[in-house]
């Protein structure tokens, strides 16, 4: 189901604007959408513009930028690879007659290492708290503790960097 997705965002979201204190040029942008793919909350990262549109009430206000890392963020314990940061966070619910079809987590990040160590740095942990995991090339594809569809993308960002995508299917 999607709300444990739905219910995490908000609070996501709720944190994030408590903590907004970062005031650099790079932010992470957020965003929450459910019924249908319409987005319900989003935080822009390059303007720092947060919007609201849930039934009954409707709004936006501007914040400072938030930077997202690997303290901010994990997966049953297990953080992004150290030194890490997250560029986009996106929370998708299409709750359709008790069907999770298209809904999930979608965190794209950025590491300080080559993308087969970084691979590797998630192979073992996730192992460890039940993921069940393989290697495709710079990529991780298996599943969540949970037996939700999970995959790695993992591409090169100029030298010793890596790019990256984390994908948990609902």
């Amino acid at each position: 189901m999607i709300r444990p997705y739905l219910l995490a965002a908000v609070g996501l979201t709720s944190v994030l604007a408590l903590s907004a204190c970062d005031r650099t040029n790079e932010g992470a942008s957020v965003s929450i959408n459910a019924d249908g793919g319409n987005v319900l909350g989003a935080i822009n990262g390059e303007t720092g513009e947060m919007k609201i549109d849930v039934p009954g009430f409707q709004g936006s206000v501007k914040l400072p930028k938030i930077k997202i890392d690997t303290s901010n963020f994990d997966l049953n314990g297990v953080r992004l690879y150290p030194g890490s940061s997250i560029k986009n966070l996106n929370i998708v619910g299409n709750e359709n007659n008790g069907s999770d079809a298209g809904s999930g987590l979608r965190v794209a990040f950025t590491s300080p290492a080559p993308p087969l160590i970084v691979r590797d740095w998630f192979a073992q942990r996730l192992g460890k708290v039940g993921y069940k995991v393989h290697g495709e090339g710079a990529n991780l594809i298996g599943t969540t503790d949970e037996n939700k569809p999970f995959r790695l993308e993992l591409a090169p960002d100029g030298k010793d960097k890596a790019t990256g995508t984390i994908v948990i299917s609902g």
